[in-house]
């Protein structure tokens, strides 16, 4: 039984201005950590001692958490009322952030990155759904979406040039010390923003034991592939975990009284078209943002500041296309700026087929601006359509299901095309290239199927 707390006063334009700026801050700094790492990753291999498939896990440590505790992350957002779950989650992302800064071995860094994807996972789905309540007017709330998507958007994107003025600067360690100062004045804007209501509803424990259990069979079956064997013990035995814990989980939701994710979120096509469209278009940015990392280092030789330069047009691309999709989406709908951004960010990925390591980067980063452009035009839109598909009482849950989906996207991408580039780079890399495009229009396909017109039922 769901009992609905009491809903507060509505939101005043000044305090959901506040709302929108703590959210957007805190959207900012956990999508910032999912790439800011990738130009210092031959930074931590020769420091740290790790390997390809040790700083597999600096990246994917973080996005696996991020993407296994979500859900239960959005139920908490909802029990305890978005504001409190944000700034729980925010001190338990800064607290981690320090841990990563004063790692000494890879297996410290790897467990602080765990625990920061954590905090991140209760954050993430609680400002959303703080913006979800300020703005209760379609029109607004859809653009207040674009403003906190672009937040989150410019910094995925910005984070390989962040990431390579601070390692030339201050080394590999400001990267993760740097959340503490974000931090602070996420915490201290949402100290000042709307409390949004609480919901009376008991933890899915059952089916957060099941995700996580499937996430981390996958993750590691995935990582683990290339230096154990695809048919080793170890791969086989986590391939059947994930498996079997899938299945558990997709019928104890259906059976729970309260599930964690709630099927019938599902029941509009256009949520799960957008889930779809999210895993897809972070499984192709995060893997390829990993691999050009490393290609540019690497292979060509830059250094992490010329690498974290490299990727500034795709940044700036981003940026701009995060804020206009998000105006496309309010005045025309999700459907067109999801369908074109997934178009445009294949596209680009096609066009880097032909780059080779003796390119010069100015044919490297037009190329990339495609992928930015792509990318970010598409975020917005997939989020509102999940946001003005999903009942009031759940826009915790239906924003960590999405980008619990994103997330996932994002770990499988590291971990696949980690272990396609094992066994030679530059072949693994143009695989991947092909592997991530035919994902992204597939995603499109799907979206274009199932996503609203205005005006129109969704598939018609």
């Amino acid at each position: 039984m769901i009992i609905t707390a009491r809903r507060p006063a509505a939101a005043t334009p000044a305090s959901a201005r506040l709302t929108l700026f703590a959210a957007s801050f805190g959207f900012l700094m956990v999508s910032l950590d999912a790439t800011i790492v990738n130009v210092a990753l031959p930074t931590l291999g020769r420091d740290l001692g790790a390997g390809l498939s040790g700083l597999q896990w600096v990246v994917d440590g973080y996005v696996l958490m991020f993407a296994a505790f979500q859900l239960i992350g959005g139920s908490l957002g909802d029990r305890l009322g978005a504001r409190r779950a944000f700034t729980a989650g925010l001190g338990l992302f800064m607290a981690a952030s320090l841990a990563c800064g004063l790692a000494v071995s890879p297996g410290m860094l790897i467990g602080a990155r765990l625990v920061q994807g954590v905090g991140a996972a209760v954050q993430l789905p609680a400002s959303l759904a703080m913006v979800r309540h300020a703005y209760a007017d379609a029109a607004a709330r859809t653009r207040a979406v674009g403003v906190w998507a672009a937040a989150g958007g410019a910094a995925v994107a910005a984070g390989p040039v962040v990431g390579g003025l601070l390692l030339a600067w201050l080394g590999w360690r400001s990267l993760f010390l740097v959340n503490l100062l974000i931090g602070a004045v996420g915490l201290a804007a949402a100290a000042r923003a709307d409390p949004a209501p609480g919901v009376r509803r008991r933890f899915d424990l059952p089916g957060q034991a099941a995700v996580l259990a499937a996430l981390c069979g996958l993750t590691f079956a995935l990582i683990e592939g290339g230096p154990l064997g695809w048919t080793s013990a170890p791969v086989l035995a986590a391939f059947a975990v994930a498996s079997a814990a899938g299945t558990v989980f997709s019928r104890w939701e259906r059976r729970a009284a309260e599930p964690m994710l709630p099927p019938r979120l599902f029941a509009d096509p256009a949520v799960s078209a957008a889930a779809a469209a999210g895993f897809a278009q972070n499984f192709a940015y995060y893997g390829i943002v990993f691999l050009l990392s490393l290609f540019l280092q690497n292979e060509r030789g830059d250094s992490a500041l010329v690498t974290g330069l490299a990727f500034l047009p795709m940044s700036l691309a981003a940026m701009a296309a995060n804020l206009g999709g998000g105006r496309l989406t309010a005045s025309h709908g999700p459907r067109a700026p999801l369908v074109g951004g997934q178009l445009l960010f294949a596209a680009g990925l096609l066009a880097l087929l032909a780059v080779g390591p003796g390119a010069p980067l100015w044919a490297v980063c037009p190329v990339t601006v495609l992928v930015g452009l792509g990318g970010g035009a598409a975020v917005p839109a997939m989020t509102s359509a999940v946001l003005d598909a999903a009942p009031p009482a759940h826009a915790g849950v239906a924003a960590a299901g999405l980008n619990t989906a994103r997330q996932v996207g994002g770990a499988v991408g590291v971990a696949l095309f980690g272990a396609l580039v094992a066994g030679g780079f530059l072949p693994g890399l143009r695989l991947s290239l092909l592997v991530a495009a035919a994902a992204l229009l597939a995603g499109a396909s799907v979206t274009a199927r199932w996503v609203r017109r205005p005006g129109r039922r969704a598939g018609t």
